[in-house]
């Protein structure tokens, strides 16, 4: 190691350590026989199966799954349409303001954006009657709003970058729009689909605060219960949960990595 290196070694080791020590710990500690989560008094998988048998914990981890992965391909659509709006079709009335929508919920704060959803679902609901209540399709509808945002810059940032000479080509050649587009942009794009796609199912998996404005009874999410389990005291069931949702995002991004890899080496060929 080069004499004038090891200090930028050395604090990028400790900043790699506060980030992923407590995760490791996190990991090491669901294997914990004892109830108190910092005394270590064997190894033991039971507090897995403890997890599998607490269905408050399943029925809330399987209405967050459903939620984010509605939201997810929602988002793909609405922030791909938005994207290729941005990219491919220049100065139009009303660009500035669409942009400025369009951006508002990546600075906006979570507490003002579920304030103002739940003030709009009940206007809509004593107007309209629609929607009845508040519940997975509120929760779908305020998630929406802010992961659509974050897949159109992803989407949005591909398209900007990319080479339009395969989609001249394929129609100075007798194709279609939409079959250019089908056959030949979208392949291009799919990483960044899927990296959108994947962004949008953790945001909306990981949110708390809009979905504690926008839920009602009977529609409490995985976020939800581990907070309100947390503050009684931590349980190693959650321990275990959180070991299981770190075992998924290691393979997601895996997933992501290799698809990123896979398209630049067709970009390549």
């Amino acid at each position: 190691m080069k004499p004038r290196r090891w200090p930028l070694y050395t604090v990028l080791a400790f900043g790699y350590a506060f980030l992923y020590v407590p995760v490791l710990l996190l990991i090491v500690y669901s294997f914990n026989e004892s109830r108190l989560v910092t005394v270590w008094t064997g190894f033991s998988t039971k507090w897995y199966g403890e997890l599998l048998r607490n269905q408050q914990l399943l029925d809330a981890a399987w209405l967050s799954i459903r939620i984010a992965a509605t939201n997810a391909t929602f988002a793909v659509v609405l922030g791909t349409l938005a994207a290729n709006a941005l990219v491919r079709h220049g100065r139009f009335r009303g660009r500035g303001g669409f942009e400025l929508l369009l951006t508002a919920p990546l600075v906006m704060p979570d507490v003002i954006i579920g304030l103002s959803l739940l003030l709009l679902f009940v206007a809509m609901q004593q107007t309209i009657g629609w929607p009845d209540g508040r519940g997975f399709t509120t929760i779908t509808i305020a998630h929406l709003t802010f992961s659509m945002a974050y897949v159109a810059v992803v989407v949005r940032a591909r398209l900007a970058q990319m080479d339009r000479s395969l989609e001249e080509a394929a129609m100075d050649l007798g194709a279609r729009p939409l079959t250019v587009y089908l056959r030949i942009t979208l392949p291009l794009i799919a990483p960044a689909l899927l990296s959108g796609w994947l962004l949008a199912f953790t945001l909306s998996l990981d949110d708390l605060v809009i979905a504690s404005f926008v839920s009602g009874p009977g529609s409490t999410t995985l976020p939800m219960v581990v907070y309100s389990s947390v503050r009684m005291g931590v349980s190693p069931q959650i321990n275990a949960l959180a070991t299981l949702i770190v075992l998924f995002v290691t393979v997601a991004v895996i997933v992501v990595t290799l698809a990123l890899r896979g398209g630049g080496g067709g970009r390549a060929r």
